[in-house]
């Protein structure tokens, strides 16, 4: 089989979304919808061009180094788009697909049919087609007696009689890349908005005798476009509920699906609990046997098996085995909490690694610190990590006993085994086994409280 290519057209602002920010670039189930595009391309396709326009920049941030890319320094058309990858196709002797960078459905399956017929058929041209029910917005199909392409009529341009045709254009073709640029670079911009069509380009191939087809897609709802903050929403739900039916049919109980997102690149192991309530983000992976939620927040981070997260925010973190964290805690990102770690209610952790079968219990703040194996950080405990100027960092060895309410002057060292006594404000080394005692001592008044209010 010839060489083949892949076009992705990402150039337009997309105006009805309303937004600063180019339309591809907004994101499903926390991937930017151009991305599922170029997946899909991918296994398929040699090599893949992407055209860029509007926010250039920021969309080649978005797919980095996996495609080319063409620019649009005016947005004048989808045939200018397509013109803009000349250059980069010269002397190129196989197929282009082309795709449109807000259809986020679309597959590989798809791709792999329409190339296939594509070649089998002998076309110079393939237009991927589907029946609409409601073709408000599409392209017509207009088809000659014999039932052979014959025109692609936009919307705009359309009489009533074609208004009334429901089999439409997709945005989504193969061409022979010999025959596509003589018909790019006669296009015009004689039409109701003024732009260079690609639907104009396949009239004129067929004006040139060139033989086109139409490869009709049975199911629409991997080739609809997204093209609103409505039609975003709908496609958000779609997709998360996709991810959710993957989850629960390789071994993951969702307690309620209607209130649970994952996105697109995270994964969850075997018998794993998701509860109501909970987000799973970025490419956080949660292992075996885990129990996560209610109202729990994962982005990035990594869960051991049998690890419990409840009503608390994990950020950018490493979790072991058997970690149970809440409720009501933060972890912030670079924190490593080795196996069977508890962090108890209202904690916060920081850049922080703690060793395995450490206690950190409730309205802990622990920033900056490497913390041992077995260590016992007592309620309302405090690593005082920030001088105004700079971040110190504390260290508890294995074994140590840091009681509550204790306040951790940065930089320090807490020795193995050793004790801070409640309510202590530590500025200097605790040796191994030694006990650290900061605080005044107590001295009692007799009768002062009844003098203090005039009893006596």
């Amino acid at each position: 089989m010839k060489p083949v290519t892949g076009v992705v057209l990402a150039a337009g602002l997309g105006k009805r979304m309303k937004s600063k920010r180019a339309k591809v670039l907004h994101e499903l189930c926390g991937k930017p919808m151009i991305s599922y595009v170029v997946e899909a391309l991918k296994p398929v396709c040699d090599s893949i061009i992407a055209v860029v326009g509007h926010q250039a920049d920021a969309v080649q941030d978005a797919l980095r180094n996996e495609v080319h890319y063409a620019y649009q320094r005016e947005q004048l058309g989808t045939a200018h788009a397509l013109l803009q990858t000349k250059c980069l196709l010269q002397g190129f002797k196989g197929n282009v697909l082309v795709a449109c960078g807000d259809t986020p459905f679309v597959t590989q399956g798809l791709f792999r049919e329409l190339l296939g017929y594509h070649v089998s058929s002998g076309a110079a041209v393939t237009v991927a087609t589907f029946h609409a029910s409601d073709p408000t917005g599409y392209g017509r199909i207009i088809r000659d007696a014999s039932g052979e392409l014959k025109s692609i009529v936009e919307e705009r341009d359309a009489t009533d009689q074609e208004k009334g045709i429901t089999e439409v254009n997709s945005g989504i073709y193969c061409f022979d890349c010999d025959s596509l640029f003589s018909a790019l670079e006669r296009t015009d911009r004689r039409n109701a908005q003024g732009e260079f069509y690609l639907t104009q380009a396949v009239e004129i191939m067929i004006r040139d005798g060139l033989p086109a087809r139409c490869f009709v897609v049975n199911d629409p709802g991997i080739v609809e476009g997204i093209n609103d903050r409505r039609q975003l929403a709908a496609a958000q739900k779609r997709m998360r509920l996709e991810i959710l039916r993957k989850l629960m049919l390789s071994g993951v109980t969702v307690e309620d699906p209607e209130t649970t997102y994952v996105d697109a690149r995270a994964t969850a192991g075997q018998d794993t609990v998701i509860r109501a309530g909970t987000r799973i983000e970025g490419a956080s992976v949660i292992g075996e046997e885990c129990d996560v939620g209610p109202d729990t927040c994962i982005i990035d981070s990594k869960l051991g098996n049998r690890c419990k997260v409840w009503y608390s925010v994990i950020e950018e973190c490493i979790l072991e085995d058997d970690v149970q964290v809440g409720p009501y805690s933060h972890l912030r990102p670079n924190s490593h909490l080795e196996n069977s770690v508890y962090v108890g209610n209202f904690a916060e952790i920081k850049n922080t690694r703690v060793g395995e079968f450490t206690k950190v219990h409730h309205h802990c703040y622990l920033g900056d610190s490497i913390i041992g194996k077995k260590v016992n950080i007592g309620a309302g405990t405090v690593t005082v990590n920030y001088d105004g100027k700079r971040k110190h960092t504390t260290v508890i060895r294995d074994g140590a006993f840091v009681g509550c309410n204790a306040n951790l002057i940065a930089p320090v060292t807490i020795g193995e085994g050793a004790y801070v006594a409640a309510g202590s404000t530590i500025n200097k080394e605790v040796p191994e086994e030694a006990l650290g005692i900061a605080r005044s001592r107590q001295e009692n008044k007799p009768g002062w409280a009844k003098k203090f209010l005039g009893r006596g």
